[in-house]
Order: C-alpha cells, then structure tokens, then sequence
C-alpha cells in the first residue's frame, strides 16, 4: 500500500526520502512505522502486511522501483527490510551500487555518514565470515568421507541444515549454482528442487 500525504509526490527524483513499513500479521498496526517514517520526511511511504520469511513483498519491490539515485530508503528497524543478514547486506548493496542511501531509524545507520557506512561495513563482514565458515566446513567433510572412501553415498536429499548454508553460499556474488551443488554432491536439480521446497516450508511456518 503506498502512503502519501499529497495527490503528488513532493520534490524532484534523486531527492526524495521514501519509506518502506511492514508487519508481518494482519492484526499487527502499521500506524506506529508510518508515523515514525514521515516524522523523518519521508514521503511516500510505501507499507504492506507480509512475513519476513517470504520472499514475496510486492510493496517492498515497487519501492525499489521508485527509488533514484541520490533518493534515501528510511525504514523504522533493519529486521523490516530484510529475512536475513545475507537478504539485508545484498539489498542495501543494490541501493549502494544504484546511488541510493540507507537509514534505518531504530539502529541509527545512516549510509550517508560515516559512521553509518562502518557500521554497515561490519555487517557485511559478518555475513563474508559466515559464508567462508560454511565453506571451510563443507570441504573438510567432503575431503574427510573421500579419504573414508565414501563417495556418492550421501542421500539424494539435503537436509534443512544444509539447504540453509547453501542459500547462504549463493548469496556470494562468486559462487554458482554448479559449486554449491558439488560440495554437497547432488545435482544443480536436487539442488534447486530442495531450495523451492525449503522456501515453501518456510511461507507456512
């Protein structure tokens, strides 16, 4: 749902501060973010009722769209933005890439500042390390069952353990599709297969 508090948006692309609110229940308010957002200049905001979990936040999406270089997306908490730090750390990285600032009012980062980029840097970093542990973790096993001998005798099926850290792995821009699935022998297909069934799981938690 798109707020705004005028029939036209005020001032030219490129400057604006546009808002994104979300909750994630029907029955969970909206007003509070909305308030807090435009008390912060932002207009429009653009808000919906949606799970963190899913990956269908159409609202959010159209607020990408809206957004130009030079505007701000301001959001009341980072956990309204992104389903995980790897999902929060590749949007904001999209906005960086188009010119486009972050603020989010709760943690005070201000990609703008400073001290808003370090912090923004640290989570990142975070997100890198997790992603090497994974992989450092993943080739150790695999090197230790070839040395057992033990090739191919993995069940075709991944566990939710494992189809989580391979999400993770290919939030790294370097990894493909091919490696991911070879680490944990099976194929692109079963990998795939895993993934869509791990999302569906998570849409009706």
């Amino acid at each position: 749902m798109l707020d705004t508090l005028s029939t036209s948006l005020p001032g030219q692309p490129g400057t604006r501060r546009i808002g994104y609110a979300r909750v994630s229940t029907a029955d969970q308010d909206l007003h509070p973010q909305l308030d807090i957002l435009r008390t912060r200049g932002c207009e429009p905001v653009y808000s919906e009722h949606a799970s963190g979990k899913t990956a269908d936040r159409p609202e959010l999406a159209n607020a990408m769209k809206a957004l130009r270089a030079g505007d701000t997306l301001v959001v009341w908490r980072l956990d309204r933005l992104g389903r995980s730090l790897p999902d929060l750390i590749g949007t904001i990285n999209e906005l960086a890439r188009r010119g486009i600032a972050f603020e989010s009012v709760t943690e005070a980062i201000d990609t703008t500042t400073a001290a808003g980029k370090l912090v923004f840097n640290i989570f990142a970093s975070l997100a890198e390390f997790e992603r090497h542990l994974i992989s450092e973790r993943t080739r150790a096993g695999l090197a230790a069952g070839r040395a057992r001998g033990r090739m191919g005798g993995r069940p075709p099926a991944l566990t939710s353990k494992q189809l989580r850290e391979a999400r993770l792995l290919l939030t790294d821009p370097s990894a493909t599709v091919t490696e991911v699935a070879e680490r944990y022998e099976v194929s692109r297909t079963t990998l795939y297969k895993g993934l869509r069934e791990l999302a569906a799981k998570e849409n009706q938690a």
